[in-house]
């Protein structure tokens, strides 16, 4: 049973995302937040598998109790999966750099909503590609002023460069494996090297890890499949 807890401001949205959740056979609602600092609180006490993160609320916002969730160590088992208005919400990437494990629109079909629950609470980045590649391109190109996370490539293979480079501009393991001509099952040992190498979490953090360290970023080729 994949636990979910709900954060969002607005009380109808809580009350369908809780209604969708509850009518699924292998999910279930452990609690509803109002605020960013609710949702840290019911993080803590019921360390859920997967918070559904609203980015604009009052007291504290998404993004900061995404960082706040994803920094604690009591809560190192629960995901966060931002849920957001692409067009409003110009946040997502610190969100993601946060430690968020990847978002959705919130005008996700519901068999795709919890579709990603599912996905995310099994540890997995959830960046979908065609939203992926409109986010990096938007983002990458408004650099934040901070000084860049002191993370380098080193020890990391030129062939998990080239699978590090695709998995930020969108790709996934199938088209991975396509693109570069592997069977999916070394595509996905590649990926879990890369998560090992560089310490994160989940593909999502794969992406920001990939442009925070310059390995791609706004205006370099994509893969031809890409253009």
């Amino acid at each position: 049973m994949i636990r979910v807890l709900i954060a969002d401001d607005q009380a109808l949205l809580r009350g369908s995302f809780r209604l969708l959740v509850d009518l699924t056979p292998d999910c279930t609602t452990v609690g509803e937040a109002g605020t960013g600092v609710e949702a840290v609180a019911l993080t803590t006490q019921h360390r859920p598998d997967v918070v559904l993160m609203d980015v604009r609320m009052p007291e504290m916002d998404g993004i900061e109790a995404t960082r706040r969730i994803c920094a604690d160590p009591a809560t190192a088992g629960t995901r966060v999966l931002i849920l957001t208005t692409f067009d409003l919400d110009e946040y997502v990437y610190g969100a993601l750099r946060a430690g968020a494990s990847g978002f959705l629109l919130k005008d996700t079909p519901p068999a795709d909503l919890l579709a990603g629950i599912r996905v995310v609470a099994a540890g997995e980045g959830l960046l979908a590609p065609t939203v992926t590649r409109r986010l990096i391109d938007e983002f990458a190109r408004r650099p934040e002023p901070t000084r860049p996370l002191p993370r380098h490539l080193g020890g990391v293979t030129e062939r998990e460069r080239e699978v590090l480079a695709l998995i930020a501009r969108g790709l996934s393991n199938a088209e991975l494996a396509a693109h570069l001509s592997l069977s999916p099952a070394t595509v996905k040992t590649h990926v879990g090297r890369l998560l090992t190498k560089l310490a994160v979490r989940d593909r999502a953090q794969l992406v920001i890890v990939a442009y925070e360290t310059g390995l791609v970023g706004p205006g370099r080729p994509r893969p031809a499949d890409l253009r």
